[in-house]
């Protein structure tokens, strides 16, 4: 099938927001028992400051090792934009991640057009919807690589 005949790209759905902040306090109470496994693949939870407030913001996201990075796919659920707290981390690289019971500090780097080349394939091999996001939209799906900081 053809990008053109794809459907168009979509906004975040409606239950997302809700989700995401019931997904966030288990996470935390639990220290990862409850939330770490979304479905199949494993979640982090990313704290970014923001770029317009100033304030912190927190996401779940899934994430891949990859090349000793944590790897995250700035999709924004197929749609034509960037979802926010890839421009966070554009405006400010410093973030926050929790992972499972530890917190530390991160640096963020967009994945240069070499290395997106290179991880794009197991990206979309171990989650084949990316591959079908990037199908849809104009816009090249960025990977953001994070790496411990200090």
């Amino acid at each position: 099938m053809t990008a053109s005949r794809l459907a168009p790209a979509r906004r975040r759905p409606a239950w997302a927001k809700p989700f995401s902040a019931a997904h966030i306090a288990l996470y935390r109470a639990t220290g990862g028992v409850i939330g770490y496994w979304l479905g199949t693949q494993r979640a982090l939870l990313l704290t970014t400051t923001g770029r317009k407030s100033g304030q912190p913001r927190t996401q779940p996201l899934t994430y891949f090792a990859l090349e000793g990075a944590l790897a995250l796919v700035a999709s924004n659920w197929g749609s034509g934009a960037p979802p926010d707290w890839y421009l966070n981390l554009v405006a400010r690289p410093s973030a926050r991640v929790q992972l499972r019971r530890e917190v530390f500090p991160v640096a963020a780097a967009i994945a240069t057009a070499d290395e997106r080349a290179r991880l794009w394939p197991e990206v979309v091999a171990r989650l084949p919807i990316y591959g079908y996001y990037q199908a849809r939209i104009p816009r090249e799906i960025p990977i953001v690589l994070l790496r411990r900081d200090g």
